[in-house]
């Protein structure tokens, strides 16, 4: 006899083999037992979470000589002819294949004629949602009153794309995706019974991977015994068939990116692609890794909703420490973005690898998270004293201070006092800002303006649009009024690369340290 694969060898044949749809098995179960069948079903959810399963099992159960408390025998002749597909009274229709007005229009037809055998004829129509219009206006009559001897069930993963007409005459049951331990606690009993020795852990994480789906689930599980058969199934040999990463690769690959090193975040990428790993798994893993690592910082006891390792647990702690979340949830935006891409994509390891230059260089992107990335850089900078000039965006190069060479300033006639004493205690002010406008003031010119105003000249253009926002504005004039004891008017000013140069602005602080020196 030829191998069947272990989806369709351990398919469900009652209510109670369901796993992870107690929901709607309770409800169906309290239907048949007290005698209150709908006319019309619609099974909602996404692949491999039992709709079809729970449809034949209904069929078979309203059908079934002997049922035993809403669950079918399987013994009586009804019910071997419905799980041997021979019955007539189960009609199973694809919908992908036969979506047109004159397939509808023949189950119509046949609905007239009552079951020769057995209380109900059943039409299982998969992928409703694949019908055409004028098949589902051909079967709305229908629908809406069958025969009493009839029963449609019908179902889909994209219940958006059915008509309200039809939503309308049916009950509606959603399918829950399934859990990760759910999934585990089934795949544990079935490898018993096929004699396969697994870890728990090699089982978990095909578990994850089957991404709610038991089908999915049993399928990659199928493809793991299949390559490693006969041996034990170890989570290093799922990792191998599965094209996936271990999650300490992981945590040395965001290592690399909290180090800005994009020279060891590409080795690292040329050696998970020379060892065979998919880089669409590694994208989804990865983002998988730093969800994580958001759960631990964000939640009180993050060992109950993580599914790692007790020692790998202990590594995501140490590295959660590491980083901010600001930081953290921007990385997981860039790779989720990188999920939706790189599935249709020639070119995948190009993608991946702007992603972590992404990572690496905050600078790249315009975005409030990547400004927060820099301010992080920055203030680790200012920490240590070191204050970067101005650099062009995506050249990360930092400069060094350097003793400048005297230069002949020409000072204006007259410095008002107000601005002398902000010249003087600028440091101080800036060092009062919020981290945001502290981290942009750090690469400002404080300047002269119009009508003896304060004027901020920057050479970046998002950081001069930041600073004047209404709310940033009021921010520095109030730190200002409260060092000064005056209130300041405030102007910003962007120097166009070349066109002008900063350094023909005149520097504030600097005329004032000359003034006093003379």
């Amino acid at each position: 006899m030829s191998y069947t694969a272990l989806y369709r060898k351990f398919r469900p044949t009652d209510f109670n083999d369901v796993k992870g749809q107690d929901h709607i098995v309770t409800t169906l179960k309290n239907q048949i037992m007290a005698d209150r069948i709908g006319h019309a079903y619609l099974f909602c959810g996404t692949r491999g979470t039992g709709k079809t399963t729970i449809a034949k099992i209904l069929a078979k159960t309203v059908n079934c000589e002997h049922p035993v408390e809403g669950n079918p025998c399987n013994e009586c002749s009804m019910c071997k002819a419905i799980s041997n597909q021979t019955s007539m009274n189960v009609i199973e229709i694809d919908a992908a294949s036969n979506n047109g007005v004159d397939n509808i229009r023949e189950i119509v037809d046949e609905v007239r004629y009552s079951p020769t055998e057995g209380k109900y004829k059943v039409y299982i129509i998969d992928e409703v949602h694949m019908l055409s219009t004028g098949a589902f206006n051909a079967l709305l009559k229908t629908l809406e009153e069958p025969p009493s001897y009839v029963i449609f069930i019908l179902a889909t993963t994209e219940a958006h794309k059915i008509p309200i007409t039809i939503l309308s005459r049916c009950q509606r049951y959603d399918f829950k995706r399934i859990t990760i331990d759910t999934i585990a606690a089934r795949l544990s009993e079935l490898i018993e019974q096929e004699q396969v020795d697994a870890e728990e852990k090699a089982l978990r994480y095909v578990a994850r991977m089957g991404d709610g789906s038991m089908r999915d689930a049993l399928s990659l599980l199928d493809q793991c015994i299949a390559f490693y058969f006969g041996q034990k199934l170890t989570y290093d040999n799922v990792l191998e068939v599965l094209g996936a990463v271990d999650v300490e690769i992981f945590a040395r690959l965001l290592g690399f990116v909290l180090q800005n090193s994009v020279a060891d975040c590409m080795k690292l990428i040329e050696e998970l692609i020379i060892s065979g790993r998919e880089l669409s798994q590694f994208t989804v893993d990865f983002t998988w890794y730093l969800r994580n690592l958001l759960l631990v910082k964000t939640s009180d006891n993050p060992s109950e909703m993580i599914d790692v390792s007790t020692d790998n647990l202990g590594l995501v702690q140490r590295q959660a420490e590491q980083i901010e979340l600001e930081t953290l949830i921007r990385y997981i935006r860039i790779f989720s973005d990188l999920s939706n891409q790189i599935k249709y994509a020639s070119q995948k390891r190009i993608l991946v690898e702007v992603a972590l230059i992404k990572l690496c260089r905050p600078q790249m992107e315009s975005d409030q998270r990547s400004i927060l990335d820099r301010i992080r850089l920055l203030e680790g900078k200012l920490e240590n004293g070191v204050i970067s000039a101005p650099v062009a965006p995506g050249s990360n190069v930092i400069i060094p201070p350097v003793q400048e060479e005297k230069k002949e300033i020409i000072l204006p006639k007259a410095v008002p006092e107000d601005l002398k004493e902000v010249a003087k205690s600028w440091n101080h002010i800036v060092a009062s800002t919020s981290p945001l406008i502290k981290a942009v003031l750090a690469g400002a010119r404080p300047s002269i303006g119009n009508n003896n105003t304060l004027l901020l000249v920057f050479t970046e253009a998002i950081d001069k649009d930041l600073v004047s926002r209404e709310e940033h504005m009021k921010e520095i004039k109030a730190v200002i009024a409260k060092t000064i004891h005056k209130e300041v008017e405030v102007q910003t000013k962007l120097i166009t690369q070349g066109k002008e140069s900063i350094e023909d602005i005149p520097d504030l602080t600097k005329i004032i340290k000359n003034i006093n020196y003379e």
